[in-house]
């Protein structure tokens, strides 16, 4: 009796099972995390972004250039689409990935390059970390000083170069253009210098310093390897300062000192709100009145309100986290961050509760490794530069993408 009885179940089940797997299907693509809802195979390999393998050109395409390419990339800024300033540290040797070989003088089974990795850091192969390193290098061999800072249209054509700033730069770091500033000037932030320039819009002419440069300190008029700059709709310009430098320090829409605050903390577990180890970014919430500090060294975010005052923190993660950058999307007000240790782009909201992250390590168009800069332009366009990789990207938003996995544009510019 008992086997009559499964026999005879059996057809309703198979039935029903028949029946709801059109729903079932229904329901998975209305629930799928995806960067596209209700994509069907694929992978949202580079989130909600389609990288434009051909931008930038080379900057071997430049005449008298053809054995040079990019060096180890600092910054990005895009005042528009057709318009982006890209800032290195020098140039490396144009030559193509080697052949793999092995390597018994440095043990057992090694070899290099190995597989799909990369297989040259551009950051330590760039003064000044060549320099620094144990092997020197050569000038004109292993690196060359030139194009520091390069203009880049749309196309990803070089349209500028400005060859005459290249002598007074030793590690640029970071490059903008204030968004409440109609006429556009650009700063530029030289961390081994300790100094910020100010520059007028088309470049040809120094207009201001501040820092005392080449040499470290802080007070009204001296760095300690400043990182990044933030700014409120008054023009009130907030410094990251820096990687040595433990503090952030706030000055006048004419560059005249007002404040700073920030203790030195003993990283990686300083807990202490305040204390500040690698003060590597920053960003301004507006409406809010909220700081946002990268307190790199210690692993966390600090919020504080525009006069100093600690309001919040979180941490991003034990090592190998390792935030270089973060952008605060001005529109949509969340708070993102690159994480060099895991390659990820990682989304906050303002009270650090985690929403989302993307990216996947790798030399290849659209893969990460070493983001140091981001920036996006008023058509969402996301730009990185890349410390590790020795490059610049740009990512555009793929065709329907839901906006809540893009990276919004920072406050929008009063040119735009």
């Amino acid at each position: 009796m008992k086997c009559g009885l499964a026999s005879a179940t059996l057809p309703v089940v198979s039935e029903l099972l028949v029946s709801s797997e059109p729903a079932q299907a229904q329901t998975n693509a209305e629930a799928s995390f995806a960067a596209i809802p209700g994509q069907k195979g694929v992978q949202d390999v580079f989130g909600a972004y389609d990288v434009d393998p051909n931008w930038p050109q080379p900057l071997s395409s430049l005449p008298g250039n053809e054995q040079w390419n990019w060096g180890s990339g600092e910054g990005v800024f895009a005042e528009n689409p057709d318009r982006v300033f890209i800032l290195q540290r020098g140039e490396l040797p144009n030559i193509k990935r080697p052949k793999e070989i092995d390597l018994p003088q440095l043990g057992p089974s090694l070899g290099f390059p190995i597989g799909r990795l990369p297989w040259r850091d551009a950051t330590s192969a760039s003064p000044p970390g060549q320099l620094d390193g144990p092997n020197h290098g050569t000038e004109n061999v292993d690196w060359r000083w030139q194009n520091c800072i390069v203009g880049v249209n749309a196309k990803g054509e070089i349209k500028e170069t400005w060859p005459e700033w290249d002598s007074m730069l030793r590690r640029p770091h970071a490059i903008y253009i204030n968004p409440y500033d109609k006429d556009k000037y650009v700063w530029l932030v030289d961390d081994y210098r300790h100094a910020i320039f100010k520059f007028t819009h088309d470049m040809k002419k120094l207009v201001q310093t501040i820092g005392t440069p080449n040499q470290m300190g802080a007070d009204a008029t001296h760095f300690s390897r400043p990182t990044y700059l933030a700014w409120l709709p008054d023009s009130t310009m907030f410094v990251a300062d820096g990687y040595v430098g433990t503090r952030v320090a706030k000055f006048d829409k004419d560059g005249k000192f007002i404040s700073d605050w920030g203790m030195k903390g003993t990283p990686p577990n300083e807990t202490r709100p305040g204390y500040l180890n690698g003060v590597h970014g920053v960003a301004v919430d507006v409406p809010s009145g909220r700081v946002f500090v990268n307190d790199r060294y210690n692993h966390r975010v600090q919020v504080f309100d525009t006069n100093g005052k600690f309001l919040n923190m979180w941490k991003v993660g034990d090592p190998p986290s390792d935030v270089h950058c973060l952008h605060l999307s001005a529109a949509d007000r969340h708070l993102w961050l690159f994480d060099r240790g895991t390659n990820k782009m990682i989304k906050y909201d303002l009270e650090g509760n985690f929403l989302y992250s993307w990216g996947t390590f790798g030399d290849f168009p659209g893969g990460f490794w070493g983001v140091h800069g981001m920036h996006v332009d008023q058509e969402g366009n996301l730009y990185v530069a890349e410390v590790d990789n020795g490059r610049a990207q740009k990512y555009v938003p793929r065709k329907g993408a839901n906006p809540a996995m893009l990276i919004g544009p920072g406050v929008k510019p009063v040119w735009s």
